[in-house]
């Protein structure tokens, strides 16, 4: 079924920044699960994450448990990782009050049950802020919409991006992945010499608060940018491509058909001004 996407918004999308920050710490031990089981590849995407609709969550790849594979995931909604195998979750853990430690330790608990590595001892290779809760137990009771509307971030984008992918006849873009070390959500599409643009959506981050979607080309171009579709701009500090923010996806009248036409007409001219 096709995201909903007149339901975003109850919540204003700079509003979603303490959620998006609990969210990402919550992901990190997902990734270090996959870290410590799996064969490390050069791009790193062992660590990556996929959103399942059905699971409305962000999941590993599978793990090679004793008895099958499980996969382990963070609900973005409810604010907790879980344990699933095929279709069914196996164990959940909520962090409302409770520490992220202990989330830490009860994923270590569970790899050990299944025959896995543990998770907790595992180096990332980057670092994130500072934990939002600062070692104390997690009060989620006040941030229940915010969290809601911060996985609908995550679930539309995944659709449309999706579909977006569909379009793309003859390009073979990369799998849709989510990045843990920034959050995003994105595809890459090869265009041959070194060529490539990133198509994502991140739910926000140092360049801009509230979730956003972009079309980033590589290498960038130089000289007159041209007009976007709406509700497009460009964006040149820190990374270069076509931006559209949150508060304007929400004021689009007919927001998923006119944000793919953004992506689309983007993408179109970032592969025209690099020549492919």
């Amino acid at each position: 079924m096709p995201f909903d996407w007149p339901k975003m918004g109850r919540t204003p999308p700079k509003a979603l920044v303490k959620a998006r920050s609990l969210a990402h710490h919550a992901a990190q031990w997902v990734t270090k699960a996959a870290r410590a089981n799996l064969k490390a590849v050069a791009d790193d995407s062992h660590s990556s994450l996929t959103w399942d609709a059905s699971h409305a969550a962000l999941l590993s790849r599978p793990l090679p448990a004793k008895g099958g594979e499980i996969r382990v995931g963070v609900r973005i909604a409810r604010l907790e990782l879980i344990v699933i195998s095929g279709g069914n979750v196996l164990d959940a853990f909520q962090f409302d009050g409770k520490t992220d430690a202990a989330a830490g330790a009860w994923i270590d608990s569970k790899m050990h049950a299944l025959g896995l590595k543990p998770a907790g001892g595992v180096a990332l290779s980057y670092s994130l802020p500072d934990h939002p809760a600062g070692g104390k137990p997690l009060e989620l009771a006040m941030l229940g919409r915010e969290l809601g509307d911060l996985s609908r971030w995550f679930a539309g984008p995944a659709d449309l991006l999706e579909e977006f992918r569909g379009t793309l006849i003859g390009l073979h873009p990369e799998p849709l992945l989510c990045w843990p070390h920034h959050f995003d959500i994105a595809t890459l599409v090869p265009l041959g010499d070194s060529r490539t643009i990133g198509v994502g959506a991140s739910p926000g981050d140092e360049f801009y608060a509230p979730p956003y979607f972009y079309v980033s080309p590589s290498p960038r171009f130089d000289g007159t940018l041209p007009e976007l579709p709406p509700p497009g701009r460009w964006h040149t500090e820190g990374f270069f491509g076509a931006v559209a923010t949150g508060e304007d996806i929400l004021a689009l009248n007919n927001r998923g058909p006119a944000l793919l036409a953004f992506i689309t007409g983007a993408f179109e001219i970032c592969r025209a001004r690099l020549g492919a």
